[in-house]
Order: structure tokens, then C-alpha cells, then sequence
């Protein structure tokens, strides 16, 4: 795990969305990141994850809620050269596609992944809770 410095941008995966939306076991971890004063960053994928969980779950109005907080944050498009750099990071690291290309978006933009999945077990950049 790492610490990041006062003003660099996080990244929080979908597995710490999930975990602070629902106030689930590990919430309570991640709500200091929510309420610091540095940039949110958001990519595309996390977006898509959270609300089609949130959607499956059959809570609309909390994946509604999702969609208005994420205008707040900056979202992150995934592009040609994330898509690249995830393919690279998934062989290299045995990430899932959806782990992957989040944590390359991060990378991208020199940002602190913060997250709850054991994935990303032992990766520069990354802090699980």
C-alpha cells in the first residue's frame, strides 16, 4: 500500500463505490476518501460497474443517486492508449479486463487507486482497504 500526497487525484474502484454507497462492512474505511479535498477521478468502466450492479440489485433510486453524484467528480474516458496499457497491465498482472483498464486509467492520470479488492494485491499506486 501507499499514501498519497495531500493534492494527488484518486481513483476509487468500483468495489469501494459499491462498498460506500450500500454503507456495507468496509464504508466506513472509505469515507475519508470521499470527503477529501483532492480530485475524484472517475472512469467510464467504474460507472457502467456500479450502476448495473446497483440496477441488478433492484435499488434504481441508489443507482440514480450514483449517476448525480458522479457529475460532481471528473469522469475519465477510456481511450486508445488506456485500452493499450490495460492490455499490457492485465497480462503482466493477471487483472480481470474491467480491473485492468480502471487501474490503467488511474496510472494515466498519476492518481492513488483506492479499492477493497484483493486484486490488485502488491501494485504500485494502489491502496487496499
Amino acid at each position: 500500500m501507499t499514501e498519497a500526497t495531500v493534492s494527488s487525484p484518486i481513483v476509487i474502484d468500483s468495489s469501494g463505490w459499491l462498498e460506500y454507497i450500500t454503507a456495507d462492512t468496509k464504508a466506513d474505511l472509505l469515507i475519508p476518501y470521499f470527503k477529501k479535498q483532492v480530485p475524484l477521478l472517475v472512469p467510464t468502466i467504474i460507472i457502467y460497474e456500479v450502476r448495473k450492479i446497483l440496477l441488478l440489485r433492484g435499488t434504481r433510486m441508489v443507482a440514480d443517486w450514483f449517476v448525480s453524484e458522479i457529475v460532481r467528480h471528473r469522469v475519465l474516458a477510456i481511450d486508445q492508449e488506456i485500452a493499450l496499457q490495460a492490455a499490457v497491465l492485465s497480462a503482466d498482472h493477471q487483472l480481470h479486463m474491467a480491473d485492468a483498464l480502471i487501474y490503467a486509467a488511474a496510472r494515466d492520470q498519476n492518481a492513488e487507486l483506492i479499492t477493497t479488492d484483493s486484486h490488485f494485491k502488491d501494485l504500485p499506486g494502489v491502496t487496499i482497504l
